[in-house]
This record gives C-alpha cells, structure tokens and sequence, in this order.
C-alpha cells in the first residue's frame, strides 16, 4: 500500500489542485473594463436589420410564416452581445432580452408589412410607412398570436441566457476580488 495516499478509497481529482487561482482585483478591473454596451447596441441592432430581411426572405421563398424563427433570432441575438459587448453585469442579459422582445415584435410587424406588401404588389416599406396608431391594435387582434407571444418569451431567454461573458474560474475570482475590494472602499 502506498504512504502517500492516507485515504485509498477516494477518487483521484480533475478538477484541480484545490488552491485558490491566481487573480487580483486589477485583473477583475480590467474585466469590467473591457466590457462595451455601446457594442453591444450596434450588434443587436445589426442582428435586428439582417434578421428581419432574412426572416422576410425565407419566409417569401418557403410562402410560410415561421414563428420558431424568433426563437433562432433570441440564440443568435445572445451569442452576437455576447461576442460584441464582451459584458460581465447584469445589463446585457437584460439588453438581450429588450432587444429580443422589440425585434421579435417588430420583425413580426416586418414580415407581416411583407406579406401584406406582396398582397397588393406594393412594396414593404411604403406598407410599414402606412403603419399608424389605428393599424396597430388590429395587427395585434388579428395577426399576433399566442404562439408569437411564447417564442418571444423564450426568444427573450434564451438571449438573456447567452448574452453574458462566460468566464473561467480564475476570471469569475477576480470580478469577485474587484467587488469585494469596492465594497471595503465604500
């Protein structure tokens, strides 16, 4: 029998050394400081525009409405802020979700201009340029479903899920090391 092992029944460990990483407060500083929402912004809009024509144009090649796309549209939603805003607060799940919600119901308000648009042999924009205060309540009544209100939600959270930083353990230390550091300070 081995002397160096006190305790023969216990399994080996992967996980590792059971010390602490090596981090700082800087480290997490630096974390939060390499954060953009104003990136974040510009990517969710981006993903909004080229996910409406692309929805749009699916939609016209298959002669089908998808309403699961706005589901797609919350997971790619997410990995884009997560890519672009590089965010490790609260605030960009929470821009991923508003901006799955308004991009859910105003790309469904798209594809619906759209559709409508192809009706008459118009084209969208001079349909979503007739949109008024009127017309609204009646795409809601007679075009929005219970079944778009649920993608959305899930559309939502899925976004706000994906939308953060991931980080390792030793980076998840570091932002803790940096708020703790900020709660002595105050």
């Amino acid at each position: 029998m081995k002397e160096g092992n006190p305790q023969p029944l216990r399994l080996r460990r992967k996980h590792g050394e059971g010390r602490r990483p090596e981090a700082t407060a800087e480290d997490g500083a630096r974390l939060v400081r390499a954060q953009s929402l104003r990136a974040a912004v510009t990517a969710g809009l981006v993903t909004f525009i080229l996910f409406c024509i692309g929805w749009a144009a699916l939609s016209a090649a298959a002669d089908r409405v998808f309403p699961w796309m706005t589901v797609v549209y919350g997971i790619v939603l997410g990995l884009v802020i997560r890519s672009a805003g590089r965010g490790v607060d609260w605030r960009f799940p929470l821009l991923a979700a508003m901006f799955a919600v308004a991009g859910s119901i105003l790309g469904n308000i798209a594809l619906a201009a759209s559709t409508t648009a192809a009706e008459f042999g118009t084209g969208t924009l001079s349909i979503l340029q007739a949109i008024t205060s009127m017309t609204l309540p009646l795409f809601f009544e007679e075009v929005w479903s219970v079944a778009d209100g649920f993608f959305t939600v899930v559309a939502a959270g899925f976004a706000a899920f994906l939308a953060p930083r991931r980080l390792t353990r030793r980076e998840r230390f570091a932002l803790r090391l940096r708020q703790e550091a900020s709660d002595r300070h105050q």
